[in-house]
């Protein structure tokens, strides 16, 4: 082989390698954004769930005597 051909195979293979690169990439930026999806939706629940939970004298705990009493 020329020397020609030795450099148009070896771009060839890299070309081949970065489009198999590009491709893996592309699919794993697909599976992170279903999972970044899940997880605002997620948040939403919760933070509607907080929302709607009745308040307990701003927060604090009921006045209850610890459990060695």
């Amino acid at each position: 082989m020329s020397n020609t051909e030795d450099r148009f195979i070896d771009l060839e293979t890299k070309i081949a390698h970065q489009e198999h690169l590009v491709e893996s990439l592309g699919e794993r930026i697909y599976e992170q954004q279903q999972q970044l999806d899940k997880l605002e939706q997620l948040c939403a629940a919760l933070i509607q769930h907080v929302r709607t939970q009745p308040q307990n004298g701003g927060g604090q705990l009921p006045h209850e005597p610890p459990p060695h009493y």
